[in-house]
């Protein structure tokens, strides 16, 4: 079993080293032009030189949640391709979302504004009925983060595709329900795959949606957010706030109006890091059982982005 490795922007080494421990029976090799063929792929934004010479592949494994940039290259037609379905990252993003919220809700973020300017003060308590969280996209990370979210006793709704039944979130589903889902929501979380359906979907029309006073949390992908709407939705004051953890390029241009926005806070895509240890564990696993000819959770769809 010759297994290939290609990952830009990481150091090879330690995943070269896990997953030949993990998998002792077969040949590891970090992938160079003109490579033997390979049965399976580690990958993580390989340039589609890697797949024109590696059309035989068996399998690809991705070591992140989301696949959109893969999709992107022309593919084998031969091959799976499987993502990690969590690998230590749900529990993380349930954190970074839980935060944000509550930072949010309960105005640390004016808090610490005043303390910053050495003012005591003291701002009248929230209701939480007020502040309905939504979530959009219900998978893995989805579902890990509505489940958070109802120990925080908010309102909590979520929104997919298809209908998914969660204990104590008031589900929606399909386009015929999404305008439904905005407005009962104060507090909108993005954490959908990005596909051709998904990109730019939170845009003007669908965060004007949003109850008055709406706060925007994108933890998915830039792309799918329009960053002149939510500029435009923040200055208008119909929007209080954002946070935003990934962009449309990034990193974030240095000249871009979302560094010097007041009401917008961002982070350098770090609300849910791939855990090395955890994904090689998870990849080695799924590997083997398609070679023994089982199903595996987080096979891609590759028509339908996800």
């Amino acid at each position: 079993m010759n297994i290939t490795f290609c990952c830009t922007n990481t150091d090879p080494e330690p995943w070269l080293a896990g997953l030949r421990a993990a998998l002792p029976q077969a040949k590891i090799e970090l992938w160079q032009t003109g490579a033997s063929p390979a049965d399976y792929a580690v990958v993580w934004a390989p340039p589609q030189q890697f797949f024109d010479e590696q059309p035989q592949l068996k399998a690809v494994f991705a070591i992140g949640a989301g696949v959109d940039a893969l999709l992107k290259l022309r593919l084998p037609a031969s091959a799976s391709f499987v993502r990690l379905d969590d690998a230590g990252m749900a529990v993380q993003m349930a954190e970074y979302v839980c935060h944000a919220v509550i930072r949010h809700f309960r105005e640390l973020d004016v808090y610490a504004a005043d303390i910053s300017q050495g003012r005591w003060t003291a701002h009248p308590p929230r209701n939480r009925a007020d502040f309905p969280v939504g979530v959009m996209g219900l998978g893995v990370l989805g579902q890990r983060v509505v489940q958070a979210l109802t120990h925080f006793e908010f309102p909590v709704n979520g929104w997919s595709r298809t209908a998914k039944a969660i204990e104590g979130i008031r589900g929606f589903h399909g386009d015929e329900q999404r305008d439904d889902f905005l407005a009962a929501s104060r507090i909108l979380v993005n954490l959908l795959p990005l596909t051709v359906d998904t990109q730019g979907i939170m845009n003007r029309s669908t965060l004007s949606r949003l109850q008055p006073g709406g706060y925007v949390i994108n933890v998915a992908r830039g792309a799918h957010l329009v960053d002149e709407d939510l500029l435009a939705l923040l200055d208008s004051g119909h929007l209080a706030g954002a946070t935003l953890d990934v962009f449309r390029t990034e990193p974030l241009p240095v000249d871009h109006p979302f560094w010097r926005h007041p009401n917008i806070t961002i982070t350098p895509h770090t609300s849910a890091r791939t855990l090395r240890e955890t994904s090689i564990a998870q990849i080695a696993g799924k590997l083997l059982a398609l070679q023994r000819g089982e199903l595996v959770a987080g096979l891609v769809d590759v028509g339908r982005g996800y």
